[in-house]
This record gives C-alpha cells, sequence and structure tokens, in this order.
C-alpha cells in the first residue's frame, strides 16, 4: 500500500515536471541560431576576474583576445592578489596581441561587506569605462572566436539587457562523465530557461561563466555594489538585472570550462559551492531523490530487478561525448546516476 502511494505520488509529480516545468528537460534553449549582422557594433570590455588562476589564465586569455569581433573590444584581468604567475602568464599572452588590447588592474584589499569576486568584478567595470556592454566571464572558461559576436548581436536585435551562456562543462573522465550532466539537469529542473526567458516569468538566472550585461541597465539597478555581499554572484546578479528589461539564458558549446574535476570529492566540493549548497536545499535534494528514483528502486524491491532499458541508456548517456541535451535526458531516466550525484552533493554539503 505505501508502495503504490509513493509510487502515485511520484508519478504525479513527475507528470508535473515533464509538462508543466517549461519543458527544461528537452533542452531546446541554446545558441544555435543564425548569428545576425548589425549596421553598428557596439563597444564592449570583457571583465574577467582571476586570482591564482595560472594553470587555465592562458588558454582563457587567448580565447578572448582572439575574438572575432568587429567593433571595438578590450580585456580587463583583474588580478585579485594572486600568489602564483596569473599575471605574468596574461602579460605574456598579451604581448602577441596588439598593444592596449589587454588591461591588467591590481586588485586592491577586500573592503568589509564585499564578497571576493563581486569586488573584483566592480573595480574592473569601473576600469571599462563608459562602453554599451560588459562582457562578465571567468578565468577558467574558453571561448569559440564567434562567441562574443552572437552574444552581442542577439542581444541587439533581440532587444535583451542581459545575456548568458552556460558553458559545456568538462567531461572527460569517469567522475565527470557520472556526475556533470546529472549536475546540469538539476540545475535546469531548478532554474527551467524557458521560465528565465520568458519577461513574464519571475524565475532568474544565469550562468557566471559567460554574461553579457548592458551597462547602463547595470547600473539603473544598483550596479555591482547592490550585489556585494551574495556568494551566488550569477544568480543574485541576473535576478536584479531582469527587473530593468529581457535576459536570457542558453546552454552552449561555444564556451568551454577548461579546468578538469579529477574525482568525485572535488566535483562535490564543486557542487557545494554552487548555488545548491548557499541556498540550503539539502531536503530539495532528497525529496528529488525520492521522485527521482521511487519507480525504480520500487520495481527493483517487487520484482528482483530494475528496468534494463533504463540503465543501458544512461550509459550510453554517459559515453556519449557529443551534446547535453542526449545526456541530461538520459540521465532523467535512471536511477543509477541520480544516486551517484546526490551522494555527491549530500557529501559536499555536510
Amino acid at each position: 500500500m505505501i508502495a503504490t502511494i509513493l509510487g502515485l505520488t511520484s508519478l504525479s509529480i513527475w507528470i508535473g515536471l515533464l509538462f508543466f516545468h517549461g519543458g527544461f528537460w528537452l533542452c531546446h534553449e541554446r545558441d544555435d541560431r543564425p548569428v545576425p549582422s548589425l549596421e553598428i557594433w557596439p563597444d564592449v570590455v570583457a571583465i574577467v576576474p582571476a586570482r591564482n588562476e595560472a594553470d587555465v589564465i592562458d588558454k582563457a586569455i587567448d580565447s578572448l583576445l582572439r575574438q572575432d569581433y568587429p567593433g571595438n573590444f578590450k580585456v580587463i584581468l583583474v588580478d585579485d592578489n594572486s600568489e602564483d604567475r596569473t599575471a605574468e602568464i596574461a602579460k605574456r599572452i598579451a604581448g602577441t596581441y596588439p598593444e592596449g588590447k589587454l588591461t591588467i588592474v591590481n586588485g586592491s584589499a577586500l573592503p568589509k561587506g564585499w564578497a571576493g569576486k563581486l569586488w573584483a568584478l566592480d573595480q574592473g567595470i569601473k576600469a571599462a569605462g563608459q562602453v554599451k556592454w560588459l562582457w562578465l566571464t571567468d578565468a577558467d572558461i574558453a571561448h569559440q572566436d564567434d562567441t562574443l559576436k552572437m552574444l552581442v548581436a542577439h542581444a541587439e536585435k533581440d532587444g535583451l539587457i542581459f545575456h548568458s551562456l552556460m558553458a559545456r562543462l568538462s567531461c572527460n573522465n569517469f567522475a565527470e562523465w557520472a556526475l556533470i550532466p546529472a549536475f546540469v539537469f538539476f540545475f535546469q529542473m531548478l532554474y527551467p530557461f524557458r521560465h528565465i526567458n520568458n519577461p513574464k516569468h519571475k524565475t532568474a538566472g544565469a550562468a557566471g561563466g559567460c554574461m553579457l550585461a548592458d551597462r547602463a541597465s547595470l547600473e539603473k539597478a544598483g550596479g555591482i555594489g547592490a550585489i556585494r555581499h551574495a556568494i551566488i554572484d550569477d544568480c543574485s546578479l541576473v535576478h536584479i538585472m531582469k527587473k530593468q528589461g529581457k535576459i536570457r539564458l542558453s546552454l552552449t558549446n561555444r564556451s568551454l570550462s577548461i579546468r578538469p574535476y579529477l574525482g568525485f570529492q572535488e566535483i562535490g566540493h564543486m557542487i557545494s559551492r554552487s548555488a545548491y549548497a548557499q541556498l540550503r536545499i539539502f531536503f530539495l535534494v532528497v525529496g528529488i531523490d525520492i521522485i527521482r528514483d521511487v519507480p525504480c528502486l520500487s520495481g527493483t524491491a517487487c520484482f528482483g530487478f530494475a528496468d534494463p532499458w533504463c540503465i543501458g541508456m544512461d550509459w550510453s548517456g554517459w559515453m556519449d561525448d557529443d551534446g547535453i541535451s542526449l545526456s541530461t535526458n538520459i540521465t532523467f531516466l535512471s536511477p543509477l546516476s541520480s544516486l551517484g550525484f546526490s551522494a555527491s552533493l549530500n557529501c559536499g554539503l555536510l
């Protein structure tokens, strides 16, 4: 009787998620539309906060300086008191490009009440001057040459004030194959992209690795100082930006995370530092575990086996490195990666 009630409850919730929760599992919100042309390409400055990023900063900065952007474009690296060779490596890369393309700002001491990354961003924005667009990106993200052109073109044509891309995370070893697709799926479940992109819906979400922000709208929203104490900087920023105008978040293959995660524990720590830990949603995680796993686990308990199609599809999703859509849809079907992801997440939270 209890198993029946749990099963029906789980089924009802899944029906709601499938048909009334923004179609998050379809992964339709992508950046694969043709890039429109503009008569005038506005000025853009990229802001890169960096602290002890010597192992990845060369690829990140090089990808920014190689952008095929028709308008004026510069890069500002804010060295947040790094103790390694971050600034030195960035200067070496800059030496291979025209002078003035990269500016390195030595970050000042962190004031009371500010989060470190946001203080670095604020210093970079002040150094950028009065430009139309600010491209806020991370020191461990590499971008394809047309990324900025695509971001600006669609923002200008579609009347956006904020345009964010969810970078493709590293997925090259077993731990990453097992957990990263589930992490992306879980993020989309919490923040359905269709709802985020709907001006009439209150949901706001962004991915901090790649965010294009209209400077005037950001200033109208109170600037970075309005969220200076926030731990979840990207979602806090987009929350105040959505009150100013249209925003968009899309999946992408143009922006790639170049920082590998070497094991389950490291991925767990990454997740625990993200919005899930900061929002204190441990019980939500447990609830989603029950919703996801009750049908398959009930079948195992009652009949002695789990659905082999689910399990087989899950492994094909892990082994296919072609796209997020396949991986996330597969994770949705199987209890195995769900349990592994949840164990990693809960260990990180604890």
